[in-house]
């Protein structure tokens, strides 16, 4: 006859009690996860959305102009969509040409918001909505879409004053939602999978972009830091 197991040992070494606990936080971690997946699903229920107030805006600066109801999607985002990317386009033409078809309701697109070279930004869609940016649905709902006026050709477009205000803007989305200051989460609308777009082009300064947004963000780390 064996020797009684102690709880010392079971299997590959490890105590029984060891085993129960980590069933027990294996059980756990289940739940929560169940938790928080119903919780996203409550937040997809039609009728189900949090209070808002209709034209208010995500980041402090910028002009509200209301792009095409039927150019975005209503949600309530992050509680039913996790936003993990910021997604970098070039329109192809000018700042107000980008607002004019994002009002267009045949154009079936729109970015969250529209940078213009002097550096002015406008407010199309809430980031809590999905806006049709990105010719992807995952990434849609995962993602705030930034169009710049300008065009992928001429790099004399992407002005310093643009450059600044983007960064700024993408810096405060990253600070929000927790999103890393990084290639993998700051991406161009060509990195988008299953796109057939190529902006923001071989001429947009990556380097520079994401050192102005790291540079942001810190200052905007410092500055909650000393307030709190």
């Amino acid at each position: 006859m064996g020797k009684r197991n102690s709880g010392k040992s079971v299997q590959g070494g490890a105590s029984r009690r060891a085993f129960l606990i980590g069933g027990g936080v294996a059980v756990v971690g289940t739940a929560v996860l169940a938790r928080d997946e119903l919780a996203r699903l409550w937040w997809r229920l039609p009728g189900t959305e949090r209070k808002r107030v209709e034209g208010a805006l995500d980041h402090k600066g910028a002009e509200w102009t209301a792009a095409s109801r039927y150019n975005w999607r209503r949600a309530d985002r992050p509680d039913d969509y996790v936003i993990d990317r910021v997604v970098i386009h070039v329109v192809q033409g000018s700042y107000d040409s980008a607002v004019r078809v994002f009002k267009d309701p045949g154009h079936a697109a729109a970015a969250h918001y529209v940078v213009r070279k002097d550096g002015h930004i406008a407010q199309m869609v809430r980031e809590l909505d999905v806006a049709f940016h990105a010719g992807n649905r995952d990434m849609n709902e995962r993602s705030v879409g930034i169009e710049h006026e300008g065009f992928v050709d001429r790099p004399e477009g992407f002005t310093a004053a643009m450059y600044s205000a983007s960064a700024k803007l993408t810096a405060d989305i990253c600070r929000r939602y927790g999103i890393p200051v990084d290639r993998e989460h700051v991406i161009g609308h060509v990195e988008v999978p299953g796109t057939d777009h190529t902006d923001p082009g071989a001429h947009w300064d990556w380097e520079r972009y994401m050192g102005l947004v790291r540079k942001e963000r810190d200052r905007m780390d410092r500055a909650t830091a000393s307030t709190g």
